[in-house]
This record gives C-alpha cells, structure tokens and sequence, in this order.
C-alpha cells in the first residue's frame, strides 16, 4: 500500500492557501511535506506538527520558536521559514523546498567524505550558524540531519526548532535538548548550552565526514553521554592518515571538554576554515545532484553527492521544436521500409521487457518495500504504519531519556531501507529512563561519587551541600536522589535504586568541628573561622578555677534549631574570668575553735602553730591572720591564724 495515498492530508488545501502534494520526511515532532503556495504559485516545504502533540503547549512553543528563530536570519546557507500558523488542530510551518539529500544520506551512502568535500560542507555550514550566532541564536541540534543538500548545489542549515537565544541558554526540565552523539560536556555535566556548544556538535561532525563514523560509540545513550563529559575526541588522522593536520587541530580545538578553549562562536571556527583552505589550496566546490528528488511517494530516490556534477533539471531538458509537415512525411516513409525489421525488432523487446518486468517484480527491486520512518511515534500507530506497507511489526524495549515511554525509538531495518514483502521489522520502543541499582556512596570521595553517578546515567548537581561531620573532610556524608518523574527526595548514601536523567545532590564531610575549649579568645575566633564558622559577638563569661582568664571554657555543642553544623552557622563561645575570690573574714578576738570554724565556713583552710592544741579553747584568742582579715583569695586558701592566751 502507497503510505501517501493513506495520509489524509495529501490533496488538502491547508489554510485556504497551500495545496499538499506529497509527503517527503517524517520525524518525532513533525512530517514534511511537499506543498503548493496556491497565492504566489510556488512550491513550498510545509511542515506539520503530528496531530498528538497539537494539545501539548510545550511543542507548540517550540514549533513556534522555530519559524521566529530561523525567519530572523538571512542567509544563503539557512533554511527560510515563510509563515506559521494554525488551520483548526493542524499546526504547521511554511518553509523553502529543497530537493536533494541530508548530509546523513550523503555520509551513509559514501560513508567517508573526501577533503574537498567536508571543506565545502562546513564552509556552507559554518558560514550559515555564524548568522545565527550573531543574532544571538544558538541551534541547540547541529547534526548531520539538519544539513540540507540541495540539488541546485546550496548547502543549508535548518531545523531551527531547538533554537534559543543565547540569554535563555540553560536546559530545563527533565532533559537535555539535542542529539546524544554531537552532546556538548557541558550539556551532559551542566544542562547549558551557548554558541559553544554548537561549536563542540560542529567538530563532531567534521570528525564524522573525515572518518566514515562519530568518536564516541556505546549501547546506551548515557555512555555516549559519559564518554563526551570525560574523554577527549581523538584525532581524525588516527583512522584516516589521509587527514590534513590542520583538520586535526580544528576537529580538536572545536571538540575541547572545556567550552572555554574552543572557538567563540561559528565566525572564528570559520575564520580558521578559510586559513586552513588557503593552507591546503582547496577552495569550497560546487555541490549537486545527480538527479531530482522524486516526490511523487514517501520513500523518494536515491541522490548522490558527487563534486563537479553538473543538475540536469527539466527546465534545462531542450524541448523538441515544432516539425514542419515535409519533415513529418519523410520520416513516415523511412518508417514503411523499416517496418519489418521493426515489427521482428518489437517482438524480440516485449519478449525481452516481459522477462525483465517479471523478475523486476516478482523477485527483482521491484518487489522491495522501503520501510517507513517511525521514529518518535506512539507503538500503535508505527504498528498502523507499518502494517499499511504490507510488512510485520514486531517489538521490542530499549530505555531511554529522549522519546517517552512508550513512543518508537527506531526500527530495524532502518527508515528507508528496502526488503521484501511480508518482512518482519521490528520497532525498538522506548522503555523509559533504565533503572540502576547503585551500590554504596557514603565513605567515598566526591570525585569517586560523581563518576559513578554520572557512569549510571544520573545527572549530578555542580554544587554539594557541606557539613561538620566526624568523617574525614572530602568525603560523602549522603547523596540525595531527586526523581526525574517527580515525587520526594530520598537518600542514597547507603545505595539505592534510581533510573537515568534523575538528578543527585552530593552531601560532603568538613570533618569535625574545631575543639577551642582551653585557647585564648582571639585565637579561638580564628580557627572558628578559618573553618567557615561564625562567632557569636556576645560571649559570656564565667569563673574558671582549671582555665585561664580570657581562654574558652567551652562552645555549644549543639547547632541552633538542630541538625548537623554548616558554613556559616555561629558558634557561642564562654570565655574564663579566671577563679572567683573571696575575702579572709576577721577572726581578731575570737577563741581557737572560733576562729577556725569561721575561716573554714568562708571556703579556706587554716592553719596555726601546733602547740595551741594542748590549750584548753577557752584560754585561747586570736590576734590576727596570714594573709591578713580583708584580702582577697581563692577558696582552699590556706589561712595561718596567729593565737596568743587570752585575757
């Protein structure tokens, strides 16, 4: 069954305006058409947003955002958009027709591009996306899908859907925009993104034409993912010697981990590329076709990209000239002589066209069905689609952050590709985020913690939460797991299980708060600070016999309002007065035991000559104390009373 005579939109007027003529390109947010301005009698790419996003406002913003984005620019080597709008629930873009090829056609046909060829491309393309950078736009989805090959020779960039301008560069929700393979390190670590990052998606690709094949290769995305946030993209040279070194150092410099080394923007990568070309003698060539897209179907032709090859369009076919009626007799009467030879001729070609149309048909191409593009559509309706092309859906999950649960990641055969009739193809749908049991984190070291976070598809938060703990300083006290889906925190210091894309928030050990109890005040607030710990300007103060005046006797020990102690929290000290004294009361006149019993009350111990002893108490008076009645001193003083016989 033709998949365009069953989509119900080929033949509509869409908006009193455009007339859809045939369907050319289907993705996850959107299918391609090709349509007719009926106003200005042109033919005009229009793209429809899929009838189940058309509720979501999400995908309208961004759909919306595309046509503003790219409509700001103009460039030769940019996609233009001509109009937006909305007829009932069918949302859709007005954009320039291009026949060809995408860059990813070109690279999967040819596999490994020559020099002169990926200098064309990525002069068209650099000079295209540094329009773009100078209106502050960053693309967000530089890929080799969004490269457009056009039969006349144009190279452009579009696919602006991603776009947003540089003063909004930070990656929100629940997902980080664009395709794993050409991920900046810092959308993986970070979540943002600005020129740069097009930059960094940019070198991947012009690794990719050098080669035949992307750097980084893994079975889940989020080891892609791993490998751009911790490795460094090698040299091209390194599986095709036949890589210029310039190239090399451009693949590298555009490709560095740290955005600030790499170009500032698509200018300055361009400037080089243009250096480099100077360098090499190679000037950027012609691209074409070899033949026109044929838009009559969904699968369309074959193109090859070949430089130098000149379009042969239907415009510049010669057209046969009017044939005067002399002309038209001689040729009638060379016809009768050859009649013969003819008919015998005719016969011999049907024999031989009949053979060939029954192999072409029974078992040649012609029996072959292109598989059709189901990427990013709900499994029942790539079943539906499938089915319709007279072939057998099968299924089978594969986890993923970026196609929902439940939606086609891809398809086995690919889009595209051609097989026999009744073929089983199976649809790869996306199972969600995988699930990882993570062992235990607390004990390890923050660096240790990040990797396998970030090894186990989690994204981790740059910052970490400090505390005063008894573990060593550096190390993890606790990691706190927020669900990408929602719903409340939990810890995973002792393990856990947790799924790809949700975020961490690392809690990490200061070690022990500092002991000062026995140290000098000002030495005390200095170590209390040098930790990041706050005191508190009020200190109280009390009698110490054990601690000197001005040390601390001690700090509090527990953190006002309860919890671990952090940065920043104040710390009341209690600074020593030294002993409290007490002063030597008057004992003048009393008798001995008198006399000790009132010292001995007031704190101090006492002491007199022994010989008062065998004096009965009543023949006994004190005359006077060491140290004397009146003076200050600490209890336990020894105190000497004097004794003479009274009376």
């Amino acid at each position: 069954m033709n998949t365009a005579q069953a989509d119900p939109l080929i033949g509509r007027l869409v908006d009193g305006r455009y007339r859809v003529r045939a369907r050319i390109a289907r993705g996850g947010m959107a299918t391609v058409y090709v349509a007719t301005d009926m106003r200005l009698e042109r033919r005009i790419a229009l793209k429809v947003m899929h009838a189940h996003l058309s509720d979501d406002s999400a995908f309208q913003s961004r759909f919306i955002q595309e046509a503003r984005s790219a409509a700001r620019l103009a460039d030769p080597h940019v996609v233009n958009v001509f109009d937006q709008g909305q007829d009932g629930d069918l949302a859709y873009l007005v954009m320039e027709y291009l026949p060809g090829i995408t860059l990813r056609e070109l690279m999967r046909e040819q596999k490994r591009l020559t020099v002169p060829q990926t200098i064309t491309i990525m002069d068209a393309i650099l000079s295209g996306l540094s329009a773009a950078h100078r209106a502050g736009i960053v693309h967000r989805d530089v890929k080799p899908e969004n490269v457009l090959l056009a039969e006349d020779g144009r190279i452009k960039i579009g696919d602006f859907g991603l776009a947003r301008a540089t003063t909004a560069n930070t990656a929100t929700g629940a997902q980080l925009l664009g395709t794993i393979a050409y991920l900046a390190p810092e959308l993986v670590t970070r979540g943002t993104a600005d020129a740069r990052s097009d930059i960094y998606a940019l070198g991947i690709m012009l690794y990719e034409m050098l080669v035949g094949e992307q750097p980084y290769k893994g079975e889940q995305p989020m080891q892609i993912a791993f490998q751009h946030a911790t490795e460094q993209v090698p040299r091209p040279s390194v599986r095709n010697p036949g890589v210029p070194e310039q190239l090399d150092e451009l693949v590298l410099w555009a490709t560095d981990k740290s955005p600030d080394e790499r170009p500032l923007d698509a200018q300055e990568m361009l400037d080089r590329l243009r250096e480099i070309e100077r360098e090499l003698d190679v000037t950027p060539i012609s691209t074409a076709t070899t033949a026109p897209i044929s838009v009559g179907h969904d699968s369309g032709a074959v193109t090859k990209i070949l430089p130098g090859t000149a379009v042969v369009s239907e415009a510049s076919v010669p057209q046969a000239t009017e044939i005067d009626n002399g002309a038209r007799l001689r040729r009638r009467t060379e016809r009768r002589r050859a009649r013969g030879a003819l008919l015998l001729s005719l016969v011999l070609l049907l024999a031989v066209a009949a053979g060939s149309a029954g192999w072409w048909f029974g078992s040649g191409p012609g029996s072959l069905i292109a598989v059709p593009e189901v990427a990013g559509m709900p499994l029942a309706v790539a079943q539906d689609t499938i089915t319709a092309e007279n072939l057998i859906p099968t299924t089978t999950e594969r986890s993923s952050i970026d196609v929902p649960k439940g939606d086609v990641i891809d398809s086995d055969p690919g889009a595209g590709e051609r097989v026999d009739k009744q073929s089983t193809v199976e649809l790869i749908v996306s199972s969600g985020p995988a699930k990882h049991t993570i062992g235990k984190l607390s004990g390890l070291t923050e660096e240790k913690a990040r990797q396998t976070l970030i090894g186990n598809g989690v994204r981790v938060d740059e910052d970490v939460e400090e505390y005063f703990a008894t573990l060593d300083p550096g190390l993890v006290l606790n990691v706190r797991i927020i669900p990408r889906a929602g719903g409340d925190t939990y810890a995973c210091g002792d393990g856990c299980d947790l799924f790809e894309d949700d975020e961490a928030l690392i809690q990490v050990s200061l070690g022990p708060v500092p002991d000062v109890a026995g140290k000098p005040l000002g030495e005390a607030k200095q170590i209390l600070q040098d930790a990041r710990l706050k005191v508190d300007e009020n200190t109280p103060e009390e009698f110490s016999d054990t601690v000197a005046k001005g040390s601390v006797i001690s700090q509090t020990a527990e953190r006002p309002g309860g919890g671990s102690w952090r940065p920043d929290d104040t710390v009341t000290l209690t600074v020593s007065k030294g002993p409290q004294l007490f002063k030597v009361p008057d004992v003048a006149g009393l008798t001995r035991d008198e006399a000790v019993r009132k010292l001995k009350d007031a704190g101090f111990e006492v002491r007199y000559a022994p010989f008062w002893n065998g004096v009965p108490n009543g023949l006994t008076k004190a005359q006077s104390t060491d140290p004397e009645q009146g003076s200050m001193r600490r209890k336990g003083t020894e105190i000497y009373i004097v004794i003479n016989v009274s009376g």
